[in-house]
């Protein structure tokens, strides 16, 4: 025997018949927390900050890399 069931509602009526919280306040908090972060950190974002950033790391992790080479060969 084969039994189908259609339901026709909106989300909201499905999650308070299966009984789930309504999860819509903390959802938009939570989005409008992110877009505070992000308009906050904007100018990081930008590329030539992203290079500037990257570029110090580059040059600091070579710098690095070499003191540790130089410090193996000595005796």
């Amino acid at each position: 025997m084969k039994v189908t069931v259609e339901v026709d509602c909106t989300p909201a009526e499905a999650r308070a018949f299966m009984g789930l919280p309504d999860v819509e306040p903390l959802n938009d908090h939570l989005v409008s927390e992110m877009k505070r972060r992000m308009d906050e950190n904007i100018t990081a974002m930008q590329p030539e900050e992203l290079m500037k950033t990257w570029t110090s790391f580059g040059l600091q992790a070579q710098d690095q890399f070499r003191k540790l080479m130089e410090a193996a060969v000595k005796p």
